[in-house]
């Protein structure tokens, strides 16, 4: 599977990275033979300093910057949402080189704005059709699976990000971003070329069959044409509101776990019993929902039917529930060190495993939306952001939420091309390997030159 490659690279070059910290610090250092781990007295003194800066809060005031904020917020969310991968590489940039935050702030009004993009994406999404089949867009089994494990890498992710330098951190952001990225295009043009050979087909009127078969044809159906869910209809789906049951109580466990955390010492027994405390609950929700869909294929293998149990086309034996716990936790880490929120490693995994588009991208924003209110609320008992431009960048998030999900599905309507939707993912992926990169690269050299402190942080003096 393309898929498993992907995640190898990822690990290797991961790997590698992390194994270069001590070379890079030597380097750094004028070639002194110096540890690559910060000792206490040094970190407490470094993140003392860090501490100590003010938070730059610009005022809301119309002008140009809160016009060009605006726009490129607007752009950002629309297509972030479509793609099912948020778009905090293109926030965290624009606010701080734009508007003119700091990095912690900038990182937490993003969270905002992938908050209420996903959430308008989700309640649109809630009233669509699935194009295939009489099903939920949502695929809620695979949101049960995943989203667990990525909360939990969330919390590894967050705590590394105190320990590893910030030019690692940048390498990690390109490595990541480049394969994802390169990856997801390579598998758009596959799409494009699969359905230019159907779209002539069916003007021939022929049959045609392929490795995406009628599910690519009927695929093209009009969404707008069929009849949306309301409310009321929404309410009584008893397997929604199963699956939502489940995992609201996960979220409020998260947060409340992580809220009690952040008062107490860092590296204290009960730090550290808090942080254990999100494993059980993690994996035992991904336990049940593997065992169902374990007993659900095997039921139907049985059986003699050849129809998936949820929307990914892979056969759910060990292995491959194995290989998406370790995807999820690693998105989740991913989400956690680079401030994102998971949907780079999210997105992409879905359509290797065989999922559409659409339910691609629904479902990764569906999961994004929780992932990203679990930091919204923490982000906001710890004052890490002002009211009035998070409220401002956030409504303008929503209504591009709305826009994007409509615009996007009247554009498949037109074209009948539901590769535009993984066209999109990858654009997103890699306009913000290369903004961050940018901004990266820049202030890793302008380090080096000044002989900063290189190497891996203290944790516990870090805190």
């Amino acid at each position: 599977m393309a898929a498993k490659g992907l995640v190898v690279y990822l690990l290797t070059a991961f790997s590698l990275a992390v194994a270069s910290v001590y070379f890079v610090n030597n380097y750094a250092n004028g070639g002194d033979a110096k540890p690559s781990l910060l000792s206490s007295s040094t970190s407490n003194a470094l993140h003392h300093n860090l501490e100590s800066e003010d938070h730059v809060w610009p005022e809301l005031e119309f002008g140009w910057r809160v016009v060009l904020a605006t726009v490129i917020g607007f752009l950002g969310s629309a297509c972030g949402t479509v793609g099912g991968v948020g778009g905090g590489g293109i926030f965290v940039p624009m606010l701080t080189l734009i508007v003119g935050f700091d990095t912690k702030s900038a990182a937490a009004i993003s969270k905002c704005m992938i908050m209420g993009a996903s959430a308008s994406s989700v309640w649109y999404n809630l009233r669509v059709p699935h194009p295939c089949r009489e099903v939920p867009i949502l695929d809620y089994d695979l949101a049960l699976l995943f989203q667990p494990m990525l909360m939990l890498g969330i919390t590894l992710g967050v705590s590394l990000s105190v320990v590893f330098p910030y030019w690692l951190i940048t390498v990690l952001i390109i490595i990541l971003f480049l394969g994802t990225s390169s990856r997801s295009f390579c598998k758009a043009i596959g799409m494009w070329k699969e359905e230019t050979v159907l779209k002539k087909a069916m003007e021939d009127r022929r049959g045609f069959a392929s490795s995406y078969g009628e599910l690519l044809i009927d695929s093209y159906e009009p969404l707008v044409a069929k009849e949306q869910k309301t409310a009321l209809q929404i309410m009584k789906d008893n397997t929604n509101i199963k699956r939502m049951s489940v995992l609201v109580p996960v979220w409020i466990c998260f947060l409340l776990l992580q809220v009690i955390k952040n008062g107490t010492a860092a590296c204290s027994p009960v730090y550290w019993t808090l942080t254990l405390l999100q494993f059980p609950v993690a994996l035992v929700v991904f336990g049940y929902e593997c065992v169902k869909l374990y007993k659900e294929s095997k039921k139907r293998r049985m059986a003699g039917n050849q129809e998936h149990v949820c929307e990914a086309a892979i056969e759910w034996n060990a292995t491959n529930i194995t290989f998406c716990a370790l995807c999820g936790v690693l998105g989740g880490t991913v989400g956690g060190l680079l401030g994102s929120g998971g949907g780079f490693i999210l997105g992409p995994l879905l359509l290797e495993i065989g999922v559409i588009p659409q339910v691609a991208s629904a479902t990764a924003t569906f999961v994004m939306m929780f992932s990203s209110s679990l930091s919204v609320v923490e982000f906001y008992l710890l004052k890490r952001f002002p009211m009035p431009y998070a409220l401002y960048l956030m409504s303008v998030s929503i209504l591009a939420g709305f826009w994007g999900q409509y615009f996007i599905r009247k554009m498949i309507s037109i074209l009948k091309r539901a590769s535009l939707i993984v066209f999109v993912l990858s654009g997103v992926i890699f306009a913000s390997a290369f903004t961050m990169g940018v901004i990266g690269i820049d202030k890793s050299v302008k380090m080096i030159h000044n002989h900063e402190f290189m190497g891996f942080l203290d944790f516990c003096s870090s805190q």
